[in-house]
């Protein structure tokens, strides 16, 4: 009997580690679209896409950027890009682009294009060519409660937004910056120049101040970057029953925000399941058990 406790309590702490997300987590959805157009299940261009994703995943392995060009035997041409957070390493960076793919095979099936930010990084893929294009269209955004901070606090938030604004004469994709109890972070996809980036990321940072006003935490994603702060203790992620983005930017792409929750809660449904049947399949070992060491007795 007591090992069939500590068999029960080792169950319920592996299960307790599977289903308690950390608010850090690399894998945790930001938003994701699927383009309107599909693509014929078995058609060359879903090798070409096949193929594209798979070069993505294996160059994330020495890589926090890369971009492909794969084009279709049926002369159509399919980019794509990956861009990791700067502060990854290659092991964390390489597991999170294999998810994000895995996760857009599942919520643009058979779509042309596609794109995926979780958030440790983000996947893109498309027909048409967006590669070394600069855009600046609003994503997604979020903004926390306007609970009206202090002039000192307006400050602080203020000098860590500035600092993520500054290119200080070096051409840097990811930034990250704190003062006091305020973080930032701020990054753009690689495959823009220096200037491109810094525009970038100056208009998303103002978007913020201007959209988002005096609330404890924000985040702006612009197509090709985003820049993000928030105050200690302040929570920067709504909670699985909001809606968590918007459209993505062009008409030709549909929103598939939801998708997420739903497939963590068949997750979770399933450990659930496989737990309580090895805790029955235990017991009934245990009663059967104890049958036959009566039976035994008696005799």
């Amino acid at each position: 009997m007591h090992h069939l406790l500590l068999l029960f309590i080792f169950l319920f702490a592996l299960f307790s580690a599977m289903t308690t997300p950390s608010s850090s987590a690399i894998d945790t959805f930001i938003f994701g679209g699927c383009s309107q157009p599909k693509y014929t299940p078995g058609s060359p261009y879903e090798n070409t896409v096949n193929s594209l994703l798979t070069s993505l995943v294996n160059s994330a392995s020495f890589t926090n950027y890369n971009n492909f060009t794969v084009a279709a035997a049926s002369s159509n041409t399919v980019y794509g890009l990956f861009q990791c957070r700067g502060d990854l390493s290659n092991d964390q960076c390489s597991r999170c682009v294999a998810r994000a793919v895995t996760q857009l095979g599942t919520l643009c099936f058979a779509s042309c294009g596609a794109a995926l930010q979780l958030e440790g990084c983000f996947v893109k893929y498309d027909n048409a060519t967006f590669v070394g294009v600069e855009d600046k269209t609003v994503v997604t955004k979020k903004c926390g409660p306007s609970v009206g901070l202090t002039s000192d606090a307006l400050t602080r938030r203020d000098a860590v937004l500035a600092y993520l604004q500054t290119s200080d004469g070096a051409y840097k994709t990811f930034r990250t910056s704190g003062y006091g109890d305020f973080q930032g972070v701020a990054q753009c996809t690689g495959d823009l120049s220096p200037t491109e980036c810094q525009d970038c990321l100056s208009d998303a940072i103002q978007r913020l101040k201007t959209d988002c006003g005096p609330s404890t935490w924000a985040e702006m994603y612009l197509a090709k970057c985003y820049a993000r702060y928030s105050e200690s203790g302040s929570h920067s992620r709504p909670n699985n029953n909001g809606k968590r983005t918007q459209l993505l930017h062009r008409a030709r792409w549909s929103d598939d925000s939801n998708h997420n929750d739903d497939e963590i809660e068949k997750t979770l449904a399933i450990l659930i399941g496989l737990i309580a049947g090895v805790a029955l399949i235990i017991v009934f070992l245990s009663f059967l058990s104890k049958v036959c060491e009566k039976h035994k007795g008696g005799k």
